[in-house]
């Protein structure tokens, strides 16, 4: 399985007032796909080395940085680990897992194909998330094919692999999300924005309300 990151965006953010389930929402506002794509054209490598999108090719990727945010362009696998659903579970995902790296607020492993959120490479001598503010439960922008998905950091995966984000994240993007067969091989952007945090993590219309926020500072920076 593979993982994916990009974007962290400047001070902490502190993300409360809505309450309520988790949902796989879009977002309705904020800046548009090519303005926040224009913002990161370029690339300042903050990483060591490159990761590969998959196993077995080579090593082209690498992790970005600004002064607000922390991005990387790449493919998108499905993550589908998490409390088992219809959706996700050992018959629908060859390498499902009943657990992730961050836990919602009752303690439980995330719901994949509810909650849209991005999975981050495991820290290595490459790249390490939590040196460059990014944590569970951060705030990122997910841009393919004209669309802005606002997530959070939910999940971390191999240390040499990225591209990667849960059910819900690519289901809305309108990539297939079938976690054996689906997946998209890009572009991806991913956008971090360092610093934020969605509390609890499993509020997706928190995320999208601080992501918009989050997302227009930037691009008026």
């Amino acid at each position: 399985m593979r993982k994916l990151i990009v974007l962290a965006a400047g001070a902490l953010l502190a993300v409360t007032g809505l309450t309520g389930p988790a949902v796989a929402a879009a977002p309705a506002g904020g800046p548009t796909a090519a303005q926040l794509l224009a913002k990161v054209a370029s690339c300042n490598q903050i990483s060591t080395g490159k990761y590969r999108t998959d196993t077995g090719t080579g090593a082209t990727v690498p992790v970005c940085g600004q002064s607000k945010v922390v991005h990387w362009r790449a493919d998108l696998d499905i993550d589908c680990d998490g409390q088992i659903t219809p959706e996700c579970n050992k018959n629908t995902d060859p390498w499902f897992q009943p657990d992730t790296a961050f836990h919602q607020s009752d303690g439980k492993p995330l719901i994949s194909a509810r909650l849209p959120y991005v999975v981050v490479p495991s820290p290595s001598g490459t790249f390490d998330y939590r040196k460059h503010g990014i944590v569970g439960g951060g705030v990122v922008a997910v841009i393919y094919n004209n669309k802005v998905q606002y997530a959070v950091v939910g999940d971390t995966g191999p240390a040499s692999i990225i591209g990667e984000a849960s059910y819900a994240a690519a289901k809305n993007l309108g990539i297939n999300p079938d976690p054996h067969h689906g997946g998209s091989d890009g572009p991806v952007t991913y956008i971090f924005f360092k610093g934020s945090k969605v509390s609890p993590i499993e509020n997706a219309a928190k995320a999208v309300s601080a992501g918009e926020q989050l997302a227009t500072a930037f691009v008026g920076s």
